[in-house]
């Protein structure tokens, strides 16, 4: 039996933090997969690679509308197109391949331990090991940064017929001649569109009235439409009912009666925070549907020395909240006084033309019960819009007309998941909207476009 100060249950993002900023602190961390995570290996650097790949293609095909070259260029066999950017999917990736991470982990002067991590009381985890066998550590304090999981769809005979979690999608070669993806969150909406991108007949089924649900409406209504104009069959308002296998591709039913023949299906129904089979029971810590309960040092409510961090949390799905937690839980296991705030988490769809998004929705902030007012403008209105040749775009901000800040801001358009950086600070800060009316934006720039609906909510509270 081995004594730590700190062991840290999984080895993504957050834990990063943690056994990098804890110099004169004896850390264990217990990684059942990568150490870094997922986030480098199989989803946001992997599909990031993928998607500027696919951008650069449309690009390609577009650059007689600009000038650049005198007809329209052939952009070549799709599946060795595809076969290159997974060359390079998987370089930027580095081959999925963890050494570097768990070396520097070794330099911050950690110790890695492999297998499965399971908390067996107050200050033991027990480390199961691949190859057989236990370990068992000690420790004064515990920290449960085991991410989460793909959700699974239960849809009859879907496990009958080939599919693809995201993970799967982001490491394979494979480029399917039809693929049917499930769920129109930022996940869906990304793989549709780099698999459309080259070439592969989608048909993207989302049971929400519109795409990326939780947010303003007008988001997913652009983002379908951009969709739709680069070869994706968006089915809004229907989910899959059952799927069954044809030869070694299938057939998914939908919920209006139609049927989709594909040679993939995608599951792409979201995450689900990693809490089973961990131990929590032996300390009586019950999760809720979300994920860990924490308060706002990231101290799992409840407990004293037990922390979480990152996806198990439930708080925001991305990979910088898991960071942000990270840095608010090591600078109290350091003795400092740290608190997180979520009210200005930025929300990101990497899709072409991005999406962005932080704080509240107007109906959530009505709900919240605070005296609303919105403003919002096209990015065509702006000089560079003209000057880029792009349409597609719009900005909307939310404002607690009591208080005069910004507590909402909703963007799709070129570059929009940098220039919402404003409103982020903005919405933290609480800078006063007055002042924000104030500020002074390049020309031509797409940040631009927060001077008209700024200075029209300055009016409103005039």
């Amino acid at each position: 039996m081995t004594h730590f100060d700190v062991v840290v249950i999984g080895a993504g993002s957050a834990g990063e933090w943690i056994w990098s900023e804890l110099p004169g602190r004896s850390v264990a961390v217990v990684a059942a997969g990568r150490v870094g995570g997922e986030c480098p290996f199989v989803a946001c650097m992997p599909s990031k690679a993928l998607l500027r790949s696919a951008h650069v293609r449309r690009l390609a095909a577009e650059a007689h509308l600009y000038g650049a070259v005198a007809a329209p260029l052939g952009l070549g066999d799709p599946q060795a197109a595809y076969a290159a950017s997974a060359v390079r999917r998987d370089k930027i990736s580095e081959q999925r391949d963890d050494s570097r991470n768990a070396a520097d982990l070794a330099a911050a002067g950690a110790m890695l331990y492999r297998g499965l991590g399971r908390i067996g009381g107050p200050g033991l985890v027990l480390v199961d090991r691949a190859g057989g066998g236990s370990t068992e550590l000690t420790c004064e304090d515990i920290v449960i940064a085991t991410g989460s999981r793909p959700s699974a769809a239960q849809i009859p005979g879907l496990d009958q017929v080939p599919t693809w979690t995201s993970d799967a999608a982001l490491s394979s070669e494979e480029l399917p001649g039809r693929m049917v993806v499930l769920g129109g969150g930022p996940v869906g909406c990304e793989l549709a569109q780099i698999y459309a991108s080259f070439g592969t007949e989608v048909t993207l089924v989302q049971s929400m009235p519109h795409l990326l649900a939780p947010e303003e409406p007008f988001l997913g209504q652009i983002l379908a439409g951009v969709l739709a104009s680069q070869g994706v069959d968006v089915r809004l308002g229907t989910e899959a009912a059952a799927a069954r296998r044809s030869g070694t591709g299938a057939f998914v039913e939908l919920s209006d009666g139609t049927e989709v023949r594909c040679d993939r299906v995608l599951v792409a129904a979201g995450r689900t925070p990693s809490v089973e089979d961990i131990g929590l029971d032996s300390l009586g810590i019950v999760p809720s549907s979300d994920g860990l309960d924490t308060d706002a040092t990231c101290r799992v409510v409840g407990t004293r020395h037990v922390w979480a961090a990152g996806d198990v949390t439930g708080v925001a799905p991305f990979t910088h909240t898991a960071n942000y937690q990270g840095r608010v839980l090591v600078a109290n296991l350091r003795g400092e006084a740290a608190t997180a705030d979520y009210a200005a988490i930025p929300r990101l769809v990497y899709t072409d033309p991005p999406v962005a998004a932080v704080g509240l929705t107007r109906a959530a902030a009505e709900s919240a019960g605070i005296e609303v007012a919105t403003a919002g403008m096209d990015l065509a209105e702006t000089a560079r819009a003209s000057a880029d040749g792009t349409s597609i775009g719009r900005l909307q901000l939310v404002a607690d007309t009591v208080r005069g800040v910004l507590v909402g801001a909703a963007a799709i358009g070129p570059g929009c998941d940098e220039w919402i950086g404003e409103a982020v600070l903005a919405i933290r800060a609480e800078i006063p909207i007055v002042l924000l009316a104030d500020v002074i934006h390049g020309f031509p720039t797409y940040s631009e476009i927060y001077e008209p609906p700024l200075r029209a909510l300055a009016a409103k509270l005039a």
